[in-house]
């Protein structure tokens, strides 16, 4: 995903005040260790996180809470026409365990 330039402090900041419905919804969603890092030179972000069900990550981007949230976050980062944030998929090249 990718920020605006001149955001991340806001994008900490709504992140820092996250909603308990989207706390919810995602722990619902067997999601756990949720990290997200950015890049502070390109203003790219990467997204880590750990399920117990990668199939029910699958529903999220139609819960209502969540089109909320990325209508909450799109005035800050590149956003698609369903305010659902730009994303690449990555191509895992390592993993140590």
């Amino acid at each position: 995903m990718k920020l605006f330039p001149g955001f991340a402090a806001e994008y900490k900041e709504r992140h820092d005040k996250i909603w308990p419905g989207l706390v919810e919804l995602l722990k619902a969603a067997g999601v756990s260790d949720y990290s997200i890092f950015i890049d502070e030179e390109t203003n790219w972000l990467f997204g880590v996180l750990e399920t117990n069900n990668p199939e029910l990550l699958d529903d999220l981007p139609n819960n209502p809470i969540m089109h909320q949230w990325w209508q909450f976050m799109s005035d800050i980062m590149e956003s698609n026409s369903d305010n659902s944030p730009v994303s690449i998929p990555l191509k895992e090249v390592f993993y140590l365990a």
